[in-house]
């Protein structure tokens, strides 16, 4: 071959060589998750237990909390006694202040929520909206299935009262009268899924604000005491929950309303939160407690029967236990309020730190990978310079197979 010929085996080889490199991790071409089911044989899909859409899908990441939450058997650390038994199939045990996980069972196991949604949608929404504002329920609203405190469609009712019948009788009337008072379903849905993601609560997905089973919604006992935690440190979520009888208006005067948690009734120290029931989603709770100074949360997804009890019994493990055993994760901080939010788990340093208080979210913004928007990032080229390659490619072997079919003419 002659002198003539090496320009397109040049050409060639280079080709050859830039396009054999590896794409940087995050470039263009990772495939983005599948998603991972619900537990318990549940349809759906969504975020995966430990992972997310973003750079470095199919690679192992540790879960929210820290890498022992993953676990789903009973977590708790050596030589401390077991909590007592439920038959609830996920808890979380933690304590409010520090935030430590004292003992946890399937933790990011995503179950469906029922009603202990409603935590959210009264978290998400109470910043939001006026409670003196005067609303005027739909028919729609007014007709939902399930859990009701009894609206009629009159301008009755204070924001206020729906928040009070949202947390104490479970109303899923009230939670879709404040979905419109907030501009629409479509328009809290947005809103509830964007603070679950700044609570960095990512097994959550809202599909109701009333937490009626719909397919692909889910939350896990970690993130429902994610929720009660950051709710714990709102002054209106704390009274609403802690409410044990009130007064409710009706066309004709008014009636009473008695809280559906029953540890609020029998249990030192209740706080409150909430509980939820649907025949699909079984038995859920979270709630919390607080004695000494000092609060307990707990939360639990998918019993099968009478619950109240087994609480009760989780809360005193945890209050024996606070300060002694060593924890086997943490509540993360909330994100700040005016940093963008991730479509994916917070891993590494700013998921396992520990956090401050309840109410003094510690920064955790992480910046993006190179190359996650198809730009070239260090190590990497971009996907215009694969283009630019591949045509010099076909263009070295037209060139070579034109040099050779003169030189045997």
């Amino acid at each position: 071959m002659g002198t003539k010929h090496l320009a397109p085996v040049g050409v060639l080889l280079a080709a050859t060589a830039f396009l054999g490199t590896p794409a940087y991790a995050g470039s263009p071409g990772v495939p983005a998750s599948a998603g991972a089911p619900l537990r318990s044989g549940h349809g759906g899909s969504g975020p995966a237990r430990t992972g997310g859409t973003g750079p470095g899908e199919g690679v192992e990441r540790e879960p929210v909390g820290g890498p022992l939450l993953d676990r789903r058997g009973v977590t708790v650390s050596p030589g401390v006694k077991a909590p007592p038994k439920t038959a609830a199939k996920s808890y979380v045990i933690a304590d409010a202040e520090t935030g430590e996980v004292l003992a946890a069972k399937d933790a990011h196991g995503r179950y469906l929520p029922a009603s202990t949604l409603k935590a959210l949608t009264a978290l998400t929404l109470i910043p939001k909206l006026d409670k003196k504002q005067k609303v005027k329920p739909s028919r729609n609203a007014v007709n939902q299935e399930g859990s009701a405190v009894g609206l009629v469609t009159k301008p009755l009712y204070t924001v206020e009262d729906l928040f009070k019948a949202l947390m104490l009788v479970s109303g899923n009337d009230s939670a879709m009268a404040l979905a419109e008072a907030n501009g629409g379903l479509a328009a809290t849905l947005t809103d509830m899924n964007a603070e679950a993601r700044r609570l960095q609560a990512f097994d959550t997905v809202a599909k109701t604000p009333s937490g009626l089973d719909k397919p692909g919604q889910s939350s896990s006992a970690y993130d429902l005491a994610l929720i009660a935690r950051a709710g714990l440190a709102n002054a209106d979520f704390r009274r609403y929950i802690s409410i044990k009888t009130d007064k409710f208006p009706a066309p004709k005067g008014y009636y009473e309303i008695g809280n559906h948690n029953k540890l609020l009734w029998r249990y030192k120290g209740m706080i409150g939160v909430k509980n939820g029931w649907t025949s699909k989603a079984q038995g859920s709770f979270v709630g919390a407690a607080r004695r000494n100074g000092h609060t307990v949360i707990v939360s639990i997804m998918r019993h099968n029967g009478y619950f109240w009890d087994e609480v009760a019994d989780l809360l005193d493990w945890g209050f024996a236990n606070r300060g002694k055993a060593a924890p086997v994760g943490r509540l993360v901080d909330p994100l700040p309020a005016t940093a963008p939010t991730p479509v994916g788990p917070v891993t590494g340093p700013a998921a396992s730190a520990p956090p401050a208080s309840p109410v003094t979210p510690a920064p955790a913004a992480s910046s993006p990978a190179p190359g996650a928007s198809g730009a070239t990032g260090s190590g990497g080229i971009g996907s215009i310079g694969y283009y630019v390659l591949g045509a010099g490619l076909l263009g070295g072997l037209a060139w070579l197979a034109y040099g050779l079919r003169r030189r045997f003419r």
